[in-house]
C-alpha cells in the first residue's frame, strides 16, 4: 500500500514533457535567436560602438523611468487588492513586481505565479482571488498595448506599407501564419474539447475544481469594475505606459544615430519600435532576450534608409545594450527582493 505522503508527492511531480515544453522551449528560442543575432557580427566592433557612441546618462534616465513604471504597476495593483480586502503595502507590492521580472528571466511566465503566491501567503488570502487580480492587471496591459498598437499603425501606416511593398516576402509570411489551418484547427479543437468535457462531465472532480478556480479568478478580476479609485487606477495605467515609452525614448537618445531616427521621423518612429518590442514579449523566451532585439532591429530598419551608418551592426549594438541594461537591473532588483524577503521572514521568526 502506497504511503499517503508519497502519493501526494507523485501527483505533484512534473512530467518530463511538460517540463520541456514549459522551460526547455523558451530557453531554446532564446539561445537560438541570440545565436542568430551575434552570428556574423563583429563583437569587438559592437563593443567599440557601445563604448564610443553611447551616452550612459540617457541610459540612467531610461532605468529610472523603467523602475518608475514598475512602481506604478505596484500602485495600480494595490488598488485592486484593497478592493478585495487585502491591505498590502506599496513597498511589498513593488518588491513583488521586481521579483516577477527576475523570476521570468529564469522561468518564463512563472514570475506572475510567484508574485501571486508571495502576496497570497503573506496576507493569508485565497491564491485564486489574488491571481484573478493579477490576471486583470495583465489584461489591462494587453488592452493598453492593443490601443497603442492601433494608434501607432494608424499614424505609421504609409511607412509600414511602403516597407512591406518593397519586401513582399514579409507580407506572404504574415498572411501564411494568419491563414494557417494548423493554427485555427488547434484553436477550434481545444474549444470543442473544453465544451464537451464541461457538458458531459459537469460533476466531475476536474470540472468542479476548474469551476471553483474560475469563480476565484472572476472575483479578483471583476473587482476592477466596482472598486473605489477607478480614476486613480486609470492614472497609474497612464503613468506606467508613459514611463515605458519615455524610457525607450531615453535609450534612443543615448546613441547619436538612433536619436537621429527620432529627429527625422518624430515620435511615431519611437512608437513603432515600442510596439514591435512589446509584441515580441509574446514569444516565449527568458525575459524577452532574443525576440526583443530582433523586434528592435526590425523597427529601426524601417527608418534606416535615410540615416548613413545605421546598419545592422549599429542597430544590434544598440538593441543588445538597451536590453542588457534592463536585464542586469532586473537581476539586481530581484536579488535585493529575495534577500529582503529572507531577512523579513527571519526577523518575524
Amino acid at each position: 500500500m502506497q504511503h499517503p505522503r508519497q502519493h501526494t508527492i507523485s501527483n505533484h511531480r512534473i512530467s518530463p514533457l511538460r517540463f520541456l515544453l514549459k522551460y526547455g522551449v523558451p530557453v531554446t528560442i532564446t539561445v537560438g535567436l541570440c545565436y542568430m543575432l551575434v552570428k556574423g557580427t563583429d563583437l569587438h566592433e559592437m563593443w567599440h560602438t557601445i563604448r564610443t557612441e553611447c551616452d550612459f546618462r540617457w541610459i540612467g534616465a531610461n532605468l529610472l523611468l523603467v523602475i518608475g513604471a514598475q512602481v506604478a504597476r505596484a500602485a495600480r495593483w494595490r488598488l485592486q487588492l484593497r478592493a478585495l480586502g487585502i491591505k498590502a503595502s506599496l513597498w511589498v507590492l513593488t518588491l513583488s513586481v521586481f521579483g516577477t521580472y527576475a523570476v521570468n528571466l529564469v522561468f518564463p511566465r512563472l514570475g506572475e505565479i510567484w508574485r501571486t503566491g508571495f502576496i497570497a501567503e503573506r496576507h493569508r488570502s485565497p491564491f485564486t482571488t489574488v491571481f484573478g487580480s493579477m490576471v486583470a492587471d495583465r489584461l489591462a496591459d494587453t488592452i493598453a498595448v492593443a490601443i497603442i498598437t492601433l494608434a501607432t499603425f494608424a499614424m505609421a501606416g504609409p511607412q509600414l506599407m511602403s516597407y512591406l511593398g518593397q519586401n513582399p516576402d514579409r507580407i506572404s509570411g504574415i498572411l501564411s501564419l494568419l491563414t494557417s489551418p494548423l493554427l485555427w484547427g488547434s484553436i477550434a479543437a481545444c474549444t470543442v474539447i473544453a465544451v464537451w468535457l464541461y457538458l458531459h462531465y459537469p460533476d466531475s472532480k476536474a470540472v468542479s475544481s476548474l469551476r471553483n478556480i474560475w469563480k476565484g479568478l472572476w472575483k479578483g478580476f471583476a473587482v476592477i469594475t466596482s472598486m473605489r479609485g477607478k480614476w486613480e487606477w486609470f492614472f497609474y495605467t497612464l503613468v506606467l505606459w508613459g514611463c515605458y515609452i519615455l524610457g525607450l525614448g531615453c535609450a534612443f537618445m543615448s546613441f547619436p544615430l538612433t536619436a537621429e531616427v527620432i529627429t527625422q521621423h518624430g515620435f511615431t518612429a519611437l512608437l513603432v519600435c515600442f510596439v514591435f518590442t512589446s509584441l515580441s514579449m509574446l514569444v516565449p523566451s527568458n525575459g524577452g532576450i532574443g525576440p526583443w532585439q530582433w523586434a528592435m532591429i526590425f523597427g529601426l530598419g524601417l527608418y534606416s534608409a535615410g540615416i548613413p551608418g545605421l546598419d545592422k551592426g549599429y542597430m544590434t549594438s544598440f538593441a543588445n545594450l538597451a536590453l542588457s541594461v534592463q536585464t542586469i537591473s532586473s537581476i539586481i532588483l530581484g536579488l535585493f527582493t529575495f534577500v529582503w524577503i529572507a531577512l523579513d521572514k527571519r526577523s518575524k521568526k
